[in-house]
């Protein structure tokens, strides 16, 4: 019996198949682009690219032979990071779309970071095989957005978590650089 695996396809590893419109992370100005997780100019970072679906988000990743934890099965911190990431990317997206619908002229100030992360392990899962990564707006309120996700390996949830994510206020940002 052959078992069948969704693969990435040759040359897409790690990179969202064939997308017409840019990602969510895409739209990050290049001073909050480095994060290990979702920063398009790491170039040793995992650069998740995240999609609206619908009213769902989503981002499709494939571990490397080297996000283990035991022989077959990917490590759990690399799935809370994708959890991690994969939510903040969405409550910025949801954040952007819910201030451009009341006023479609603002050039709001959406990224987000982690407040808290919540990450439950259902099952093992395995390695080989593309992760799809999925995403839903659960509360999006002032600075705040709360987002549910899970993970599937071949059609099966394996992890499910929530982010908490918070708006990043401007003057934050540039209080951080400063130091740097």
């Amino acid at each position: 019996m052959t078992s069948k695996k969704r693969m990435a396809p040759p040359g897409a590893y790690n990179k969202e198949p064939a997308m017409t419109q840019p990602s969510f992370q895409d739209y990050y100005p290049d001073a909050l682009a480095h994060c290990y997780g979702c920063g398009r100019l790491n170039e040793h970072g995992h650069q998740i690219k995240s999609y609206w679906d619908g009213d769902e988000s989503v981002c499709h990743f494939l571990p490397k032979p080297y996000h283990i934890a035991i022989p077959g099965y990917v490590y759990g911190g690399l799935l809370a990071s994708l959890i991690d990431c994969h939510g903040t990317g969405t409550a910025a997206a949801a954040m952007y779309k819910s201030i451009k619908e009341q006023d479609p002229n603002a050039e709001p100030n959406t990224r987000t970071l982690t407040a808290s992360l919540h990450v439950d392990y259902l099952k093992p899962t395995p390695l080989g095989v593309e992760l799809e990564v999925r995403g839903k707006v659960k509360e999006n309120k002032g600075r705040k957005v709360v987002i549910e996700e899970w993970i599937l390996a071949d059609g099966i949830v394996t992890v499910r978590g929530e982010v908490v994510a918070v708006q990043v206020p401007e003057s934050l940002v540039e209080e951080l650089l400063k130091r740097r």
